[in-house]
């Protein structure tokens, strides 16, 4: 599947509160991007295309900017905030019908935007999809490399076939992403869900760099709401782990109940309140739990019927950076050498 033409790259760049660090990263994107059309390996108009988040901060001022002083800078504006999983998802449907090939990276650039160049010569190669996984957690906090590692590990437990230490740095092809529209959830888990789309795909290391300016966007509490729309999104095992865990607990309470016949038999029956209140509060929580868990898989449901938008757009000065007499060029593919 090695391609014949050259492609047209687009940039996505989800970001939010960006303004300490676009300054610096958007000038080394477009320098990469000037690199890339001066070999030819992308067309002249290949595109930056950043995804402000419903920002509140001056990133859309800057993105503005931005664009008036070179055409190679587009973007697009949410109407409020939605989550980077919304802005990536946004990024790539308006890309799609434009963009030979996709990349997604963070605003902040941790992800070594070198990468690229060696993602381009995968593409040439035939990959529909080229990961960016990091080979070295170091600039992590200890809890995080653990907290990761752990989810990683459980989410492949449950079958879940991820790739460990990607975040949102790929590449992928116009049909991948094609397909990848074609996921209509209101929360999808995108991380998921690509490496079920099937296409060719492969991996290329690099070594995460610190933060240099901002703060970082994935606080504890999203991080567990991330985490929370991995499993939810792709098992239903906490559920049958209810049921598990329910029918060993009623095991174990007949198991009691026999024991106190036997007790009550043998005349030593010691009365008192402790047990009581202890197996009252266990099996109480145990219950609010099994609840719980079925009630977010119920509200997930009650969310996605309701089919409302997963983002809306307020500002798009990347679509009208194309026009009908620009059509994109169909990749030339030869399927036999894959």
């Amino acid at each position: 599947m090695k391609s014949s033409v050259i492609p047209r790259l687009t940039i996505v760049v989800p970001c939010y509160n960006e303004e300490p660090v676009l300054p610096t990263s958007a000038p080394i994107l477009r320098r990469i991007l000037q690199r890339l059309m001066d070999h030819q390996q992308v067309t002249p108009d290949s595109k930056i295309l950043f995804v402000d988040d419903g920002s509140q901060d001056r990133t859309w001022a800057l993105i503005t900017e931005l664009r008036q002083q070179d055409a190679c800078y587009t973007g697009l504006k949410f109407s409020r905030n939605y989550g980077q999983e919304a802005a990536l998802m946004a990024g790539m449907q308006i890309a799609q019908p434009y963009a030979d090939l996709i990349v997604t990276i963070d605003a902040d650039l941790q992800d070594d935007p070198q990468l690229i160049f060696g993602m381009l010569e995968q593409a040439r190669e035939g990959f529909d999809i080229v990961y960016g996984v990091r080979n070295d957690r170091s600039t992590d906090t200890w809890f995080k490399r653990t907290t990761a590692q752990g989810f990683y590990w459980f989410m492949g437990k449950l079958g879940v076939d991820l790739i460990p230490n990607h975040s949102d740095f790929r590449l992928m092809s116009q049909r991948a992403v094609t397909a990848l529209m074609s996921c209509q959830e209101s929360h999808p888990f995108i991380r998921g869900i690509i490496p079920q789309l099937g296409f060719p795909a492969t991996k290329l290391y690099y070594k995460r760099q610190p933060r240099k300016a901002g703060v970082s966007k994935y606080p504890l509490r999203k991080m567990i709401r991330f985490a929370l729309d991995g499993i939810l999104s792709f098992s239903i095992a906490p559920i049958r782990a209810v049921l598990y865990a329910g029918l060993l607990i009623c095991g174990g309470a007949l198991l009691v109940l026999l024991w106190i016949l036997i007790q009550h038999i043998r005349g030593a029956v010691v009365t008192g309140w402790s047990s009581i209140m202890a197996s009252l509060w266990f099996l109480g929580g145990f219950q609010l739990v099994a609840t719980s868990i079925i009630g977010e898989y119920v509200g997930r449901t009650f969310t996605e019927v309701k089919h409302r938008p997963r983002f809306i757009i307020q500002s798009d000065t990347y679509s009208s950076a194309f026009t009908p007499a620009q059509p994109v060029v169909p990749l030339a593919r030869d399927h036999s050498s894959r």
